[in-house]
């Protein structure tokens, strides 16, 4: 990292722990070894890494926080300060710098044009005035920078030609192939068509260097700006991550998702205070972003996972209730409890469990029986795909007890019943046997005289025998009776129900 920017103080510049420590030499990788080459280390500049910025309500306000925090705190993507995920961390050590080696994201260009810099310095720029002079016939000159496609011609261990139209063939070194990873050398074959970035176009051999690498990192840079413009949503996965947030893959290029702009879920699911601690189970893990920095110059690349987050779930709901019909039983996480019921993320989408499908039993609020964050297994009731909307059942994973009473109760039955609820037309009771099953007592059927409420009969906890008078399994109502305990109406039944067995 450039340690003449303005506004970084000594005190300010992050030092690699396993720095300190590094061996003081590594022996280099053996000429012309491609098969048992490490990742590929490219010729991109270091990745700057910045630091999270404050919580912002709006995209102005979020750039401007975020350009206060990258001013403020720069941290080198190479040094021990960014932990990457596993494929990235057996990378050799920088004897000199005591930092992480490039990585096929961030080698230096120097790396590549140390032989030629001399030349290149001697090397006059290609100007509107010259070039109008020349032959229209002759191709256009190439300059540093340049992106063009050629044709490979021929490869060895040692160099890959590539004809990209000009007067001589240019050259992929092969200490650039030993740095590729596999698939791009597999890409590297005879009569393939491929980019390349024009790393020197004279050198003091006469060659053009060339950089396949390069090529496709400035690609991935053009591909960031254009969805910085579109505001498309990225897919990828977390790479890595230093103490202000993660790092986040955009192709070749590492970008940097403060902590401020990950998602809510995300940050509410943060623990420890270690940065290990806090963000090494996220590595890995898918993440949607969006770009809200880009900055070649200085090589930064900062990405929301936050903007992205809105727009990624309502398409992740979508493509799930497409998917979903009634009868399926989903995992889900309750996200939040409200008065008439519980919301659960199944998957990317939301959906309701009414307060009446919470339980079999009687609920008066949610939080009786659940809690934020607690795995459950639900039950699709309803798919609404018109106003995306999703209906679940807790209670029917459980055996239903109307099954049991179905079998087990019948008319003129006397139970054991504990009240629950009065109200002005009747009183609640629980079967003491079955407590998920609440039967009413009409005030008709409280007493023989003239009842105004409940309460002149019954109170509440109250337990009491009561007699079966309705049941109607297929409504779910089971209607009970105070007065007709001692009916001689059901003498008989009673009497049988008591007669010992012969």
């Amino acid at each position: 990292m450039n340690s003449n920017l303005p506004g970084l103080s000594e005190t300010e510049k992050v030092q690699s722990p396993a720095a300190e420590s590094a061996p003081e030499t590594v022996t280099p990788p053996t000429e012309g070894s491609v098969e048992n080459a490490p990742v590929s280390e490219l010729v991109t500049p270091p990745v700057e890494v910045y630091m999270a910025a404050p919580e912002a309500a709006t995209s102005d306000a979020i750039e401007a926080a975020l350009a206060a925090e990258v001013e403020a705190v720069l941290v080198d993507n190479r040094a021990e300060d960014v932990v990457a995920a596993p494929e990235l961390e057996a990378l050799p050590i920088d004897s000199s710098s005591g930092n992480v080696a490039a990585s096929e994201l961030d080698a230096p260009l120097a790396e590549l044009t140390t032989d030629t810099a001399e030349a290149e310095a001697a090397e006059p720029p290609a100007t509107e005035a010259n070039w109008l002079d020349q032959d229209p016939n002759q191709p256009k000159p190439l300059k540093k920078g340049d992106i063009v496609e050629g044709v490979v011609t021929s490869t060895s261990p040692t160099a890959v030609m590539v004809d990209i139209g000009a007067k001589t063939e240019g050259i992929i070194p092969g200490r650039e192939l030993e740095r590729m990873g596999r698939e791009t050398i597999d890409l590297l074959k005879p009569g393939a068509t491929i980019p390349v970035y024009v790393v020197n176009p004279n050198t003091h051999d006469g060659e053009i260097l060339l950089s396949v690498n390069r090529a496709l990192e400035e690609l991935d840079w053009q591909k960031a700006e254009e969805h910085k413009e579109s505001q498309q949503v990225f897919q990828s996965r977390v790479a890595g991550y230093n103490k202000g947030g993660l790092i986040v893959r955009f192709g070749r290029v590492r970008g940097f998702v403060p902590q401020s702009q990950l998602s809510a879920d995300r940050r509410q699911a943060l623990e420890g205070e270690t940065p290990e601690e806090r963000w090494s189970a996220m590595v890995n893990e898918s993440i949607a972003v969006k770009v809200m920095e880009v900055d070649r110059s200085r090589n930064r690349l900062i990405l929301s996972e936050r903007t992205a987050s809105k727009e990624a779930r309502e398409s992740r709901k979508e493509a799930l209730i497409s998917e979903l019909h009634p009868g399926e039983v989903r995992t889900g996480r309750v996200v939040s409890l409200v008065d008439f019921g519980a919301f659960v993320d199944i998957g990317g989408a939301e959906g309701l469990i009414h307060l009446t499908e919470l339980s079999w039993k009687h609920v008066t609020h949610p939080k009786d029986i659940l809690s934020v964050g607690q795995r459950v297994k639900v039950e699709i009731i309803s798919v609404d795909l018109e106003h995306k909307r999703i209906g679940l059942s807790l209670k029917r994973q459980e055996a239903d007890p109307w099954d049991l009473v179905a079998t087990t109760y019948n008319e003129g039955q006397l139970v054991q019943a504990s009240i629950t609820k009065l109200t002005k037309f009747g009183a609640f009771a629980r079967l003491v046997d079955l407590p998920e099953i609440e039967g009413l007592i009409h005030i008709s059927e409280m007493s023989d005289q003239r009842v105004n409420h409940p309460r002149e009969v019954v109170n509440e906890g109250e337990t009491v025998t009561l007699r079966v008078v309705k049941l109607d399994i297929e409504n779910r109502r089971l209607g009970l009776s105070l007065k007709r305990v001692n009916s001689a109406e059901y003498l008989d039944q009673d009497w049988s129900s008591f007669a010992p067995a012969e």
